[in-house]
């Protein structure tokens, strides 16, 4: 497997986003993460989707810290600071899996807040449900646990041949117009960064082709048993969602129905889009740490 590795000066003076770099081992590829708070907090493990990275959660990240967390949020492989495989082939939805699990046993991180969206839904949902006894809350914005068994609808179709074939594949530009503001030219630039061309854009490209539409598909089996473990998941389970995202907007309703967990949680729809953290970050954060009890950070 050949990867690449982005270039340092590539993010340097990145609009709030003052993190220290940290990186771990997974296989033989290096995972970039942020890992902000206490230490001896309690951690909120932040998964990013498709295709953002870390970034996302640079609103998010102070407030948990602030509140006395431990605010962690990694790089999937293939984005942001972490190494980049270069062919799509090189990208399953089991590796992913696997990468994020071994940086996250690894760290040994338990009694783990979740918060996730959209490919970090698809990643998270199934390590929660593959190792509770890691995690001790989920929050679900804009994300979803696909089995397989229902039809994707043509809007993901059009995006997954798009993601696939375009010759020009506008990071910043594909963010942006999954926002409800304006990203600013430097937003934009930013999630940009980790790709100075499109040698490094293989796991971006290949993430909605790993998707399971069928019940065919390899990562289905796996995602329906862990979706049956999630319909006997008894601890907290919070959805905010983006309610002007025109795909994921209510994929809400049916994980409240399903998890028992969320019965009588405080769920909320924002007015935000698809990348919710963008619009909506900080209130994300503090109804989040005021769910769990703890103290928002002073304005």
């Amino acid at each position: 497997m050949r990867a690449v590795r982005t270039p340092d000066e590539r993010f340097t003076d990145l609009p709030d986003y003052p993190f220290e770099a940290r990186y771990a081992s997974v296989g033989d590829l290096r995972m970039h993460y942020v890992d902000e708070g206490p230490r001896a907090g309690a951690p909120v493990l932040m998964l990013h989707g498709e295709p953002s990275w870390s970034y996302l959660y640079r609103h998010m990240i102070p407030v948990f810290a602030e509140g006395g967390m431990r605010a962690l949020a990694p790089d999937l492989i293939g984005f942001g600071k972490s190494d980049k495989p270069t062919k799509m082939g090189d990208y399953s939805y089991q590796a992913h899996l696997d990468w994020v699990a071994d940086w996250m046993t690894g760290l040994d991180l338990r009694g783990i807040t979740l918060i996730c969206q959209d490919w970090g839904s698809l990643i998270g949902l199934r390590l929660a449900a593959e190792h509770p006894d890691r995690f001790d809350r989920i929050v679900v914005a804009n994300g979803f646990l696909p089995t397989g068994d229902r039809d994707p609808g043509r809007a993901f179709k059009v995006w997954r041949s798009f993601a696939r074939y375009t010759p020009y594949f506008p990071i910043g530009r594909i963010v942006d117009f999954g926002c409800r503001r304006s990203l600013t030219p430097a937003e934009r630039a930013a999630y940009d960064a980790p790709f100075p061309d499109s040698s490094y854009q293989a796991g971006a490209r290949a993430f909605p082709r790993l998707v399971p539409t069928s019940p065919n598909d390899p990562a289905a089996p796996a995602n329906r048993a862990a979706w049956e473990a999630l319909g006997r998941w008894d601890k907290p389970f919070l959805t905010l969602f983006g309610a002007r995202d025109p795909i994921l907007g209510r994929a809400d309703e049916p994980l409240r129905a399903h998890v028992p967990g969320a019965a009588g949680q405080p769920h909320a729809r924002l007015d935000g889009s698809h990348f919710v953290q963008e619009d909506c970050g900080v209130e994300i954060a503090r109804r989040t740490l005021e769910w769990i009890g703890g103290k928002p950070a002073a304005d």
